[in-house]
């Protein structure tokens, strides 16, 4: 088969220098902002054709690939406006492609952003679009489906389902959840869906035909994830709960695999997590249970402390077999359909990402990917198998696995400094690893820790697939390019280093242990020999900016000045009223122990506090009561405010106001 690509194709080169003007500079930020970057990427069924959407400088469009064939813009959206561009969808034979435009893709049911600030606010469309044509809105909606035969789509608005068909969009049904991983069955007959009712979840089945809604044997907790038998007659699905709080880590069991008859909802229990090791539900960034012509269910569990795939009979049942054995985590995890298992994990290199393989029924994984730098999302396409390829020096742009051929153009960040893997010790012994950006110049220079939010994420050794944190690395590089050295801190709590690790003792509000992580690496870089240990800041966004206030609210004797990214600033909550209400005094203490706020009478270093108003991970009130006592305190602080703006900032706008402003801060507290 023709390949699309042998060599990198630069379609724009960026290079960042410190020895140029300020204005230069900052030119060359807004530059590196605009590289375009790729996500959302889906295939065809039946043949080798790929989507995907590309980021440039907040201009979303949708570019399509064929083997063959030169890379092409089907979309042609030029406005930095803040409108999502997700959700793709191929028709089997791939002639047609589905799309949703507007909304946010992480709340798609709820109230829509308007982060350009237009005075009519804008809507969330579902869109179809066919070779050689314009994109046509087919209905208000997203998550949009297509049938086997391609030539109907489902698609969800607010709990409803709606079926597009012969030109026409009607609703089919209504659910009193948010409907979640829409599929068709194989016949094209029925719609199998999650119903999310926010503390719950039920697995239904909407047949068409009869216009008969049914759910697969409801449960008390989280019915997620379904996958049909290759037959159609049978869905999968995991059950779990959630740990009550202050539960025992090696309590249980709280999760299952069950298995319901499409006709009746009648379901059965294959097999049940034991106590201890792996008691806790925990899943990857992709889809979670599949279901092999072999007649396997493949799914993550964490039994050996770390995050791998599974394998049990789903008619028999039994011992599941691992089938991907060893110290590391499996990040994400397709089935293709030759009942091979294609895999990314950070096997080989505990910072970079590489795709494996392995059959369902068992074998050695071997490795498929080989390039310098990290390989996500894997994705196939009538047989050919893709996924999104990142390195020091090029964002994250689709790539075929066989020798990472580019599958359209690639852009270059010139000039960037390979960031070194390092670790280093807290003071409680637990080992950290970070990614280490040595500033350039030659005498002592100031230094940043740089801490990611989630705290569900793991920062790798170059740009990262997600556009959040692909900003974040061009601002790291930035900040070395004029002379800051930047740690990024993999802090416990994180991904990628094992469950041990990611629900660590004592972290977030049982006591911040992560913030031991934060201190010891601020207390490394201090002990560079090329580092101005008078000079350090902080910076980092969401739980990054918690922790950056934490750290200016413990230790501002180390830490000097911090850029806090739409952080945390009170842990304080409602605890779950199964705790005794004594247990519930001492739990609402260790919550405010654990908060900047808990400590705000030593904090004495500047502060910069950005956050968009629109903000729906964070609320915007954290930074609003932040603010106000700083100022009862005369903490020196600045606000950078966006009205509309979420919490990701939709618009490359934003992201190089906050992130010059940013740099001009720290430039005025420590050089």
């Amino acid at each position: 088969m023709k390949m699309l690509r042998n060599t990198l194709t630069l379609s724009c080169t960026v290079t960042l220098a410190l020895a140029a003007p300020a204005r230069a500079q900052t030119d060359d930020l807004a530059a590196a902002l605009a590289l375009p970057t790729a996500s959302q990427m889906a295939g065809a069924r039946d043949v080798p054709r790929f989507a995907w959407v590309e980021n440039r400088a907040g201009a979303r469009n949708l570019w399509v690939a064929d083997t063959g064939q030169k890379a092409r813009q089907l979309t042609r959206y030029a406005e930095d406006d803040g409108m999502m561009l997700y959700e793709l969808a191929l028709s089997a034979d791939g002639r047609r492609i589905a799309f949703v435009r507007g909304g946010d893709d992480e709340f798609p049911d709820g109230k829509l952003p308007n982060t350009a600030s237009a005075t009519v606010s804008p809507g969330q469309q579902v869109f179809v679009v066919e070779d050689g044509g314009d994109p046509t809105p087919i209905g208000d909606g997203h998550l949009p489906i297509f049938s086997p035969d391609g030539q109907r789509i489902a698609f969800t608005r607010r709990g409803e389902l709606w079926l597009w068909q012969a030109g026409k969009a009607a609703r089919i049904a209504t659910v009193p959840g948010e409907v979640t991983d829409l599929k068709w069955t194989p016949d094209g007959r029925k719609l199998l869906f999650v119903d999310n009712r926010n503390d719950h979840a039920f697995v239904a089945l909407l047949d068409m035909d009869g216009g008969k809604l049914t759910y697969m044997e409801p449960a008390l907790g989280y019915s997620v994830e379904p996958a049909l038998s290759p037959d159609g007659t049978q869905v999968a699905y995991i059950q779990y709960l959630d740990p009550p709080s202050g539960a025992a880590r090696d309590g249980g069991p709280y999760w299952s695999l069950r298995v319901a008859d499409t006709a009746t909802g009648k379901a059965r229990t294959v097999w049940t997590a034991p106590q201890g090791m792996g008691g806790r539900y925990y899943g990857t960034r992709q889809h979670n249970l599949w279901w092999s012509k072999g007649g396997q269910l493949l799914f993550p569990w964490e039994r050996s402390g770390f995050l791998h795939v599974y394998a049990i009979d789903a008619a028999k049942g039994g011992e599941p077999r691992e089938l991907t054995p060893g110290k590391f985590e499996v990040e994400t995890f397709i089935l293709g359909a030759d009942d091979v298992v294609t895999f990314a994990a950070n096997a080989d290199e505990a910072d970079r990402r590489h795709f494996w393989q392995v059959p369902a029924k068992g074998g050695t994984a071997k490795r498929i990917t080989n390039g310098k730098g990290s390989e996500s999302l894997p994705m196939f396409a009538g047989g050919l198998l893709a996924g999104i390829g990142a390195d020091a020096s090029h964002p994250a742009h689709p790539v075929l696995v066989k020798d990472l051929a580019p599958l359209g153009e690639v852009a270059e960040l010139k000039g960037a400094i390979q960031p070194e893997p390092v670790t280093y010790a807290a003071e409680d012994g637990v080992t950290v690893h970070g990614q280490l950006f040595r500033g350039k110049g030659k005498s002592q220079r100031p230094a940043l820790i740089f801490v990611h939010g989630g705290p569900r994420r793991q920062m790798v050794l170059g740009f990262h697939h997600s556009q959040y944190y692909s900003n974040a690395y061009v601002m790291n590089q930035a900040l070395a390019a004029q002379g800051y050295t930047v740690l990024s801190v993999n802090y416990r709590s994180g991904t990628g280093y094992g469950q041990a690790f990611r629900d660590a003792p004592e972290i977030a509000r049982d006591g911040a242990s992560e913030y031991r992580d934060v201190l010891a690496g601020g207390r490394w870089l201090a002990a560079q020999k090329d580092v101005a240990p008078d000079k350090i800041g902080i910076w980092g966004g969401s739980w990054g900016g918690y922790l950056t206030a934490l750290a200016l609210a413990r230790n501002s004797d180390l830490f000097k000045a911090g850029a806090d990214f739409h952080g945390v600033h009170t842990l304080l909550r409602n605890v779950d009223n199964g705790i005794a209400p004594d247990r519930q005094v001492t739990v609402r203490q260790k919550q405010w122990e654990s908060s900047p706020m808990g400590s705000i009478e030593k904090w004495r270093s500047p502060v910069l506090l950005v956050h968009g108003d629109d903000d729906r991970n964070v609320d915007f009130a954290q930074s609003l009561l932040l603010a106000r006592e700083l100022s009862a305190r005369r903490i020196p602080h600045e606000e950078l405010v966006f009205p509309n703006e979420r919490h990701e900032f939709f618009r490359y706008a934003d992201w190089l106001t906050a992130y010059r402003r940013t740099i001009s801060f720290f430039d005025g507290h420590l050089k």
